[in-house]
């Protein structure tokens, strides 16, 4: 079974992976990239801790076979909106 590493980053912050998961498959491994991203993403990008969170998935060559990058922006809307008048 191929081995694959996930490596994350979280904006300047680099996370290798040294040690990798088996998985059937590429489709597998992305699944899995896919998962962490988001997990990661939900505790960390609504902190302000980060704004990206990239998972850089090599395989068993240490090579790049996929990226996934999940993201949040916030645009607040400047001066805020005034309750109606009744």
């Amino acid at each position: 079974m191929p081995r694959f590493y996930f490596d994350v980053r979280e904006g300047a912050r680099f996370i290798p992976d040294e040690e990798g998961l088996e998985f059937d498959g590429l489709d597998a491994a992305e699944h899995e990239a896919a998962c962490t991203a988001a997990e990661i993403g939900r505790d960390r990008l609504p902190t302000g801790d980060a704004r990206e969170i990239t998972v850089e998935v090599r395989n068993e060559h240490r090579q790049r076979v996929l990226t996934i990058t999940v993201s949040m922006q916030v645009d607040r809307v400047e001066p805020p909106p005034q309750p109606p008048r009744t």
